[in-house]
């Protein structure tokens, strides 16, 4: 690659990375703002934990089926506008959610009894829903941007750092709403403070989703620059003839009939069990567990997502110096850490000091984002560019699956038993996920050998 050709792709490679991290961060505005809500909907809607918890659960389930679906379509389709319209839609879905309440009492005329609370938790099971449904715009298209971008050797490195717009979105719009949870709604108890958790995050996604129109773009063919040299499928280019057909062998080659995908997608439905309790029931079980205020508990769910930051760097670099890029590896050592530190967390009294919850939680989150980021990582890379989208699709549509246990089945857990339960069984889905990746420990870096 000449010198300002390579100049050129730098930009562009530098580009790609900043605007997809800030469009997938805002993402995240849309979608964890619910976790910070949900005490707000029970006090005020009189919803239970575990209704609550289907919500995560239909809402995970779709999503992981969206993010699969968004997959195979993101290796076909235009990703600057793919994710652009995704966003915004998930913005606007966000807007009627919190509207909800004024949308029940137009339906039925009514603003209480069961009529209208049944309307109310309808509307909003379907409004969640869709946002689930059209979650699946963000991450596929940012995928299948990375690998023409960023080649095999650097990829987790560089996708390691891109992760962590998960962690900043997160943190940054459960500080948000924790302070919207604490100083906004009417009288001392903040009624209907929920609303404005989906309302200003959805604000500034829609923004964002302009932004994403302006300032993205899709791979370097499309900006009049060369491919990644050495990323080519040879067995693509001489069997060419029918281009559908020759989509279809490279999905089923390199992701359905692939026994490492299966094994990533697999692990992959545990590490987001663990990460899940925390994201999504963080703020309760804090506050109900270990007697933590509504804002400090969004403070240390926000460092939970500050110190994943770091892992997510920390596992990229080990992975690509010491590994040989082998990210599996990587993610056997962080979920031994993350079972350890999390058990320590659960040991911890009460009244213990705020720092002691806040160092073994933080560690606990250091170590669970690792395997968080590389699993897309693995996918991607032995999947090659050719099938990236899809493989991650895939093993998204299993982490999402999980939300059947930490959605309804740890809400359930948590209402009819305790908190305890509830730990145990993160401590547990750890340990398996630590054991299934071990599975795969003599595979490869990548699937570009193999071609």
């Amino acid at each position: 690659m000449a010198a300002e050709t390579a100049r050129k792709f730098k930009y562009w490679q530098t580009r790609t990375i900043i605007v997809t991290m800030i469009g997938y961060a805002l993402f995240y505005f849309v979608r964890k703002n619910f976790s910070l809500a949900m005490p707000g909907m029970e006090a005020d809607l009189g919803i239970t934990k575990t209704s609550l918890g289907i919500f995560l659960t239909l809402n995970g389930l779709i999503y992981g089926l969206s993010k699969f679906l968004g997959g195979m379509i993101g290796d076909r389709v235009n990703a600057r506008f793919f994710m652009a319209i995704g966003l915004a839609l998930c913005a606007l879905s966000n807007f009627a959610f919190g509207f909800g309440e004024d949308i029940a009492s137009w339906i039925t005329g009514e603003t209480s009894g069961s009529g209208f609370t049944n309307t109310l938790i309808l509307f909003l099971g379907i409004m969640w829903v869709l946002n689930g449904l059209l979650q699946g715009s963000g991450f596929p298209p940012c995928a299948r941007l990375l690998t023409h971008w960023i080649p095999p050797r650097e990829l987790a490195t560089k996708m390691s750092l891109w992760n962590t717009s998960h962690s900043v979105g997160a943190g940054l719009v459960v500080i948000l709403c924790g302070y919207i949870m604490g100083n906004l709604g009417s009288g001392p108890d903040h009624v209907g403070a929920w609303k404005w958790c989906f309302w200003i995050p959805a604000g500034i996604a829609f923004a964002g989703s302009i932004g994403l129109l302006i300032f993205l773009r899709d791979t370097p063919t499309s900006v009049g620059l060369p491919e990644l040299p050495g990323t080519d499928d040879k067995n693509a280019q001489a069997k060419s003839e029918k281009k559908k057909g020759e989509s279809m062998r490279l999905f089923r080659e390199h992701v359905f009939a692939n026994p490492l995908i299966w094994i990533l997608s697999v692990a992959n439905f545990f590490v987001y069990i663990v990460r899940f309790c925390v994201l999504d029931w963080g703020p309760t079980l804090l506050s109900q567990s270990k007697g933590v205020s509504m804002e400090h508990a969004g403070w240390l769910v926000a460092m939970f997502e500050i110190a994943g930051i770091l892992g997510m760097i920390v596992a990229g670099k080990v992975t690509d110096k010491y590994l040989g890029g082998r990210a599996h590896r990587t993610c056997v050592y962080c979920m031994a850490g993350a079972a350890l530190f999390i058990g320590l967390f659960w040991q911890l009294p009460s009244d213990a000091p705020l720092w002691m919850l806040y160092a073994s939680l933080c560690i606990s989150g250091f170590f669970i984002y690792g395997p968080q980021a590389l699993v897309g990582i693995a996918a991607a890379n032995q999947a090659t560019k050719k099938a990236a989208a899809t493989a991650v699709g895939f093993t998204g549509l299993f982490g999402y699956a999980s939300t059947i246990v930490s959605g309804v089945g740890l809400g359930a857990l948590a209402q009819y038993y305790g908190w305890t339960y509830v730990y145990i069984a993160m401590v547990g889905m750890s340990i398996v996920g630590m054991l299934i990746f071990l599975l795969m420990w003599r595979a490869k870096g990548n699937g570009y050998e193999e071609q």
